[in-house]
C-alpha cells in the first residue's frame, strides 16, 4: 500500500474513496484511500481539541481539500482505536471518548462503518508490510505461514497476533494481552513492581510499559536510587538518555526496554510465533538505535530452556509511518466483500 502525497481527482472505488482512522489514546490520525492501495489526505488530529470522535471525525471530512475528493458524502468507513471492541458500545479506556457504532454510523451518513481494535488493524497490515517498512533487531529467522506476534507500546500497550488460516488467509486475535500482570526479571524489576503497587492495586504490563509507564519507572527508580524524582514527563526523560544527559534516565529507558523483551519472549511462546514478534506503538521507532543498542533482545531470549526456541524467532521493528491504515482498509474491504 502506497501514501500519495498529491490530491487525486477521481476514485478508483464503485462506492467512492473510502475513510480510514486509527484513533489512539492522545491523536486521532484519518485518511481516505481512493483506490485500493492508494491512500490520501493523512491527517492527524489531537483528540484532546474534540469533545468527541464523531466531532473530529466531522472536522476531518470538513476539510476543503478532504471535502472536494468527498463530493456526495463518504459511504465506506473503517476505524481502528486504541480500545475493545466487543460489542456496539465503545468506551475508551486511555481517553473520554464514548460512542455507539451504530449511531456514529448513522451520524456522519455511512452505509458500512467497521470499528475495530487498533492493535486488530495493526496485526492485519503485517502481512503486507515490505522490507523497507520494518528494521530486525536481533538474529532468527521468520517462518513462513506460522503465526505472527504483535506488541506496540504508546499510550498504552497493545498486544495482538495474526493466525494463519487452512484457505491461506489470517486470523487477527482480538487481545487485550498489555494489561496481563506484570512479570519482572531481577531484583530491580521487583522494587520497581513494589514502588508501584503504592500507586496501584493491580500493576499491569501497560502500567510500565507505556508513556506514562516510562515516568513510573523513573520515578520507581528515584526512590530505589534515594533520589528525588524530578517532575518530568515521557519526552523530557528520553531526551536527555539519548543525548547522554542523565544516567539515570537512560537507566529508566534501558530498564523500559528490557521489560519489553520480558512480553515479547513470552507473547513468542505463548503464540508459537514462528513467524516472527513485530513491535509498533509510538515509543520503540523514536528510540532509534538505542533501542537495538539496548538489552531488549538478550532479554526476550532469556527464557532458560526455551532460550535457543526463541533465539531463532526474529524481531522486527515497525518503522512504516502509517501501518494501521494498511491493516484497517483490508478489514474494510473484507467487511464489503462479504456484505
Amino acid at each position: 500500500m502506497t501514501v500519495q502525497p498529491t490530491s487525486p481527482q477521481h476514485s478508483g472505488f464503485p462506492g467512492g474513496p473510502r475513510l480510514l482512522a486509527d484513533v489512539g489514546g492522545t491523536n486521532a490520525r484519518f485518511a481516505l484511500e481512493v483506490a485500493a492501495g492508494s491512500i490520501a489526505h493523512i491527517n492527524v488530529l489531537a483528540c484532546a481539541d474534540y469533545p468527541s470522535l464523531a466531532d473530529a471525525l466531522r472536522a476531518y471530512l470538513a476539510l476543503p481539500e478532504v471535502a472536494a475528493v468527498a463530493g456526495g458524502g463518504i459511504r465506506h468507513g473503517a476505524i481502528a482505536i486504541a480500545n475493545p471492541v466487543t460489542g456496539d458500545f465503545v468506551r475508551m479506556t486511555n481517553h473520554h471518548w464514548e460512542f455507539s457504532i451504530e449511531a456514529l454510523r448513522t451520524e456522519c451518513g455511512f452505509d458500512v462503518l467497521a470499528v475495530v481494535n487498533d492493535f486488530t488493524a495493526l496485526a492485519s497490515s503485517l502481512p503486507f508490510l515490505s522490507d523497507e517498512q520494518k528494521r530486525q533487531v536481533g538474529g532468527g529467522t521468520a517462518q513462513a505461514g506460522a503465526p505472527l506476534g504483535l506488541i506496540g507500546a504508546g499510550t498504552g500497550l497493545g498486544v495482538s497476533g495474526l493466525i494463519p488460516g487452512k484457505d491461506g488467509g489470517w486470523t487477527a486475535l482480538l487481545s487485550e494481552g498489555g494489561h496481563v500482570s506484570f512479570s519482572p526479571a531481577n531484583p530491580t524489576e521487583v522494587a520497581i513492581l513494589q514502588y508501584a503497587w503504592t500507586e496501584f492495586e493491580h500493576v499491569s504490563a501497560e502500567r510500565l510499559m507505556s508513556g506514562v509507564g516510562i515516568e513510573l519507572i523513573y520515578r520507581a527508580l528515584c526512590h530505589h536510587r534515594g533520589v528525588s524524582a524530578e517532575q518530568i514527563a515521557v519526552p523530557e526523560i528520553v531526551r536527555r538518555a539519548l543525548d547522554g544527559e542523565c544516567a539515570l534516565c537512560d537507566e529508566v529507558v534501558e530498564t523500559f526496554c528490557c521489560m519489553l523483551g520480558t512480553v515479547a519472549g513470552n507473547l513468542g511462546v505463548t503464540l508459537g510465533a514462528q513467524g516472527g514478534i513485530y513491535i509498533g506503538g509510538g515509543i520503540v521507532p523514536r528510540l532509534g538505535a538505542r533501542f537495538d543498542r539496548s538489552g531488549f533482545r538478550a532479554r526476550y531470549e532469556q527464557k532458560g530452556r526455551f532460550a535457543q526456541y526463541l533465539a531463532r524467532i526474529p524481531t522486527f521493528v515497525i518503522t512504516a509511518q502509517y501501518p494501521a491504515f494498511v491493516g484497517v482498509s483490508a478489514i474494510l474491504s473484507d467487511r464489503l466483500a462479504s456484505a
